[in-house]
């Protein structure tokens, strides 16, 4: 059996097949309205962070007004700059910035969102997660107005029909966002579907491991499930 796939390296220079896989999910269209029904996205300006190929950058670009989108990955971000320059309007910008530390002052977002960045945390830095975490919420927190909202977007699990956290420590980030920071929580189905088995299995076994690949519980008509989290949190206007 093969290694587990190191996602880092993924970020640092597989952007073209990231974005093939997660272009294949929420084939549906269901994620642009589940967070439209947390917060209005007409006129807002939104700072986002771990943007990645840029997939929710170009969700919001064409409902807002701007979009400031920050990743660490400079590779990821120039796959992310050749669709958006194709795709969207121009009120969008990006740069390379951490999740801890992002370029910006306090106060100048209505929304701030990062999609399936901070659970990396806990597999990446299993021990020292809840410090990058709460770093990376409190430079959400800083940089939004009075009033604004922030959203965390993580799996709750593929494969699965219901929201199943695949990894212990993902979970106690998810109760860490509730609990202790005050986020409320919803949470979607977001399939993907491949175009064939092949391509299935090839993407599968390139982000998640051959294993994981080999036992996805597919249907006929490709599609996998997978469960999605969003958790919000305004602060007080």
């Amino acid at each position: 059996m093969s290694a587990e796939p190191d996602q880092r390296q993924i970020y640092a220079s597989e952007a073209a097949r990231y974005e093939r896989l997660v272009a294949a999910e929420d084939y549906c269209g269901r994620l642009l309205p589940a967070i439209a029904d947390v917060v209005p996205l007409a006129s807002a300006r939104v700072v986002e962070a771990g943007a990645g190929t840029g997939r929710l950058t170009r969700l919001l670009s064409p409902c807002v007004r701007q979009v400031q989108a920050f990743d660490r990955s400079g590779h990821m971000l120039q796959h992310a700059r050749e669709h958006l320059q194709r795709e969207c309007p121009a009120n969008w910008s990006l740069a390379i910035a951490d999740n801890q530390d992002l370029p910006l002052g306090n106060g100048c977002a209505d929304i701030a969102i990062a999609g399936w960045s901070f659970g990396h945390s806990t597999v990446w830095n299993e021990k020292g997660w809840r410090v990058e975490v709460e770093r990376a919420v409190g430079e959400m927190l800083r940089v939004l107005r009075p009033g604004g909202t922030a959203l965390i977007l993580e799996t709750l699990g593929t494969g699965s029909d219901t929201p199943q956290p695949p990894t212990e420590n993902l979970n106690a980030f998810y109760l860490w966002l509730e609990r202790e920071r005050g986020f409320a929580r919803r949470w979607l189905r977001t399939d993907f579907r491949f175009e064939s088995l092949q391509e299935a299995r090839e993407l599968l076994g390139f982000f998640f491991g051959e294993e994981f690949a080999s036992q996805a519980p597919l249907s006929a008509s490709c599609v996998l499930p997978e469960c999605t989290g969003i958790w919000w949190r305004r602060t007080p206007a």
